[in-house]
């Protein structure tokens, strides 16, 4: 496939930041950043505004600002052929699927257990750092974070710095990972260890630089069947979530027997 022409080296090389850091960021943090960081300083404000403009209009980007090609670390635009795709209309739209199925079977799941005032306040705002709030019967709150797969041999989850700081400051913060079937159903729920999850999460290196979202892949011995609260208080009994033999759980149980 190729690609329409872009104008000037300096929009070309403004074109290729964005796509670079549009992975991490959304466009009023990479702005600033291109704005107010020396490093940058080099392009003008209106080469980065017409780089960020052509890339919509050639849908390198997505309605959502998001990258659709991995440009890499300097790799050309001009060449005429679109690096590896990363994104597509189908799999996005697939993916939002099978996390909103999730979040369903997680409601019903809680609501089943006698939970009360469970709220899907994802459905509302991605601000509050979790997708679901409810009251334990013994009038204990919990947030809990959704993360659904179809994937029944590797739990991957993608965990993004908001999430991370409520995790940290909330001890009512659950993350649920929940195995969705092809029918929408809940085949399986564990809980992702939260300790686990603090070790795993990246670290700023530099106060030049933040990290925005992280990708995780979870270890079998960082989940327990069923949803498990603070001081491991069970909110959702495994024997409720189906089969525990997923993500490598199963094995794990088996092994310390």
């Amino acid at each position: 496939m190729s690609m329409p022409s872009l104008r000037g080296d300096g929009t070309r090389e403004a074109a290729l930041r964005w796509l670079r850091y549009l992975r991490i960021a959304d466009v009023p943090r990479v702005r600033t950043l291109f704005t107010h960081h020396p490093r940058y300083a080099d392009l003008t404000p209106v080469q980065y505004a017409e780089a960020l403009e052509w890339l919509r209009r050639t849908d390198l980007i997505t309605a959502a600002d998001r990258p659709v090609v991995d440009v890499g670390e300097r790799a050309p635009l001009n060449s005429g052929v679109i690096p590896h795709v990363l994104w597509n209309a189908v799999d996005d739209e697939r993916r939002r699927a099978i996390g909103a199925a999730g979040e369903r079977c997680l409601l019903a799941l809680l609501r089943e257990a006698g939970l009360t005032a469970v709220e899907h306040v994802s459905a509302v705002s991605d601000a509050f750092g979790y997708d679901i709030g409810a009251l334990t019967p013994s009038d204990e709150r919990i947030h809990v974070e959704v993360k659904a797969t179809t994937d029944p041999t590797r739990l991957v989850v993608h965990l993004t710095r908001h999430e991370s700081e409520v995790m940290s400051a909330d001890p009512g913060w659950i993350m649920g990972a929940v195995l969705v079937g092809e029918q929408g159903d809940a085949l399986s729920v564990a809980t992702v260890s939260r300790s686990w999850l603090l070790s795993a999460v990246p670290y700023d290196r530099s106060s030049r630089g933040r990290w925005e979202s992280a990708r995780l892949v979870v270890p079998p011995h960082a989940l327990k069947p069923g949803l498990i609260g603070e001081g491991g208080k069970s909110v959702v009994p495994s024997a409720s979530c189906a089969g525990r033999e997923v993500w490598g759980m199963w094995d794990r149980e088996v092994a310390a027997v």
